[in-house]
């Protein structure tokens, strides 16, 4: 029993986002069912892929969930995604899609078959324009402000931030269709676009008012922490670390264990600065950076790993991908939060459960990513409620494939 158990969401989906918010609400313990078309939606190889082709983002996006598969080109296969999307039920009736396609997956068509529907669709722009991360952030500006002091080169995280937020974003509107619903038995559309998830989020954290009110746009400033006090150093081991004194207690506590109190209340003296506020630490952060680095350049991360742990300096060790999956033991058995598991097609691997403890339910285990189609067959007769014949003529037909079918037809 999870605390989301008893939900139905169908899912119509592509990239990060919306299988984000559909694997997100499966994970807290709703059945999600995303639809695809026989021969593989546009994530069933995408990358990164194992050596024989097996699709790990499929793997990573879809754990948790039942996949059927639909040829939703032909009249009858969208009738029966309609009919899976529509079904009745107080806990169904929940649907989220990037994929809306007018005419038989908009809110219009759809709620003619159920009237009470919840739907989030996710688009590109509110102008109908596609739109993916990578178009997003550089139209927004954070890739002018991002990369090593003094580089003219604009770089684009390599993180999908806005399909990570607009996917939780996609959940909170969900949640909130279907608490309208039982409040008042109404149905309702959640519309929603990514630039506007990014745009929004240039707002909250005032980038807006910075060039608006003060006149000023970000410049790059490598790896310091805007507004106070972070930097990276580079050790005698050649290991690079990340040092953060945001607060006056993170300040303190770093000066004090790197034993520089003394340097750094003379260097206040000198700039005739005080160091214990942000904006000081922030104007100041190369006179407090020459200071620090003959420290971290003396040491190995050996030499002060335990010390800077006990003491409650906020720090981090630069890693590569490969190094945080061999060294972190957050992102291992250790934590509650992982499990091995066999995912079909691709062997045993780590794999993340839901982030979320909620008191009163026990941590899931996550359950591996289905092989596409591979739910086919229960669905259309648990949820569309056909019958093994009609069941079977759709196979037949190939407007419906079970797992099995595909690989014959291939062979």
């Amino acid at each position: 029993m999870s605390i989301l158990t008893g939900m139905r969401v169908v899912e119509s989906s592509a990239f990060v986002a919306v299988p984000l918010a559909g694997m997100t609400l499966a994970q807290m313990g709703a059945d999600v069912i995303r639809f695809d078309l026989p021969t593989g939606g546009m994530d069933a190889k995408r990358w990164p892929v194992t050596r024989d082709g097996q699709s790990l983002f499929w793997a990573g996006m879809n754990k948790g969930k039942r996949s059927v598969a639909l040829d939703v080109k032909s009249p009858r296969g969208r009738e029966i995604a309609q009919e899976i999307i529509c079904a009745p039920g107080p806990d169904a009736g929940l649907f989220i899609t990037n994929l809306a396609v007018k005419g038989w997956t908009d809110y219009d068509t759809l709620s003619q078959r159920r009237g009470d529907l919840c739907m989030v669709q996710l688009r590109g722009d509110r102008h109908g324009r596609p739109a993916v991360d990578y178009t997003v952030n550089p139209q927004l500006g954070f890739p002018m402000a991002t990369g090593g002091k003094g580089s003219a080169d604009p770089v684009c995280h390599v993180l999908p931030a806005w399909d990570c937020i607009a996917g939780n974003m996609v959940v909170s509107g969900l949640l909130a269709a279907e608490r309208h619903r039982l409040r008042t038995r109404q149905g309702q559309l959640a519309d929603l676009t990514l630039k506007d998830a990014a745009s929004a989020m240039l707002g909250n954290l005032g980038i807006i008012g910075e060039v608006q009110v003060n006149g000023e746009t970000r410049e790059k400033h490598g790896n310091a922490l805007y507004g106070a006090y972070g930097q990276d150093f580079l050790c005698a081991d050649g290991r690079r670390v990340m040092v953060i004194a945001l607060t006056l207690r993170q300040w303190k506590t770093l000066c004090r264990v790197t034993g520089t109190e003394t340097d750094m209340n003379y260097l206040s003296g000198a700039l005739n600065a005080d160091l214990d506020t942000e904006a000081a630490r922030w104007e100041h952060r190369a006179a407090i950076t020459k200071v620090l680095t003959p420290w971290f350049a003396a040491r190995g991360l050996a030499d002060f790993a335990d010390l800077f742990d006990k003491a409650g300096v906020t720090w981090s060790v630069f890693r590569s991908f490969a190094e945080a999956v061999a060294e972190d033991p957050d992102i291992s058995t250790a934590n509650p939060m992982f499990a091995e598991i066999d995912q079909p097609g691709v062997g045993r691997m780590l794999t993340p459960g839901s982030p979320f403890s909620f008191a009163g339910y026990g941590r899931d285990k996550p359950r591996p990513a289905p092989i596409l189609g591979q739910h086919t067959e229960e669905v259309l007769a648990d949820v569309a409620r056909l019958t093994d014949g009609e069941i079977g003529r759709l196979i037949d037909d190939g407007v419906a494939m079970q797992p099995g079918d595909r690989l014959r037809m291939a062979s």
